[in-house]
């Protein structure tokens, strides 16, 4: 659906490109639009992205099949995203190769750390009743939970699988980009915290150049499966 703002500037809101989702959301002057570029290629599973955040954002103990304690999937204690873990690193195992190379046919570890997209079109943010999910100037979109009803409709529209209602407390819960952290001139906790830059963050249209490169050097490399998601 396009629309056309009192400027006469076309507003695409449901799809398609949307280069000034702050400036529709009704924010005046926005700085550029923020993001994450996780290269997951560099990712050590070190799971200092996770603690970081849930120390920075005072988020309480996993609840729910997990727990917090070991899954039995590898090394992952978290399980996925959800109300209490903002952050995820995902403990990919597999079989190693069998002809006599790198890892003797022994199995390896695929590690990346998944979080909050922020969509373009978020429809956790479209389906919301109240107002509790809002775009940031940054870009971002997060959740007020003074302002949360526990109605529940953002669950099971996010297609990602990232927010989530939180046991015991009936709101939704997800990653805020650390709004208060952008808002003071910080970087999220999370990307601060890797100590491979695994996690980088910055202006979206920098971060796309920078994961083009990447991604350039390592199929210069052999890394020919290397590519882009979103």
């Amino acid at each position: 659906m396009t629309t056309v703002d009192p400027g006469g500037r076309a507003r695409r809101l449901l799809s398609g490109p949307e280069p000034e989702v702050a400036a529709d959301a009704g924010h005046a002057e926005p700085p550029p639009r923020v993001g994450f570029f996780t290269d997951t290629s560099v990712c050590i599973g070190c799971k200092a992205c996770e603690v970081a955040c849930k120390e920075w954002n005072a988020i309480p103990p996993a609840t729910g099949e997990a727990g917090g304690r070991l899954t039995g999937m590898s090394y992952d204690n978290t399980g996925g995203l959800g109300a209490s873990s903002w952050r995820h690193v995902a403990f990919v195992e597999q079989s190693g190769p069998s002809d006599g190379s790198a890892g003797n046919g022994g199995p390896r570890w695929l590690m990346a750390s998944d979080v909050c997209k922020h969509c373009t079109h978020a429809a956790c943010l479209d389906v919301c009743p109240t107002g509790s999910l809002f775009r940031t100037e940054f870009g971002t979109v997060v959740v007020q939970e003074d302002v949360c009803n526990g109605c529940g409709y953002c669950v099971p529209a996010c297609p990602y699988g990232v927010i989530e209602q939180r046991a015991g407390d009936g709101r939704a819960w997800k990653c805020t980009m650390c709004y208060d952290r952008l808002g003071a001139g910080q970087e999220p906790a999370c990307a601060k915290a890797c100590p491979t830059d695994s996690i980088q963050f910055g202006p979206l249209d920098e971060l796309r150049e920078r994961a083009a490169a990447r991604v350039a050097g390592l199929r210069e490399t052999g890394v020919e499966g290397a590519r882009l998601y979103g």
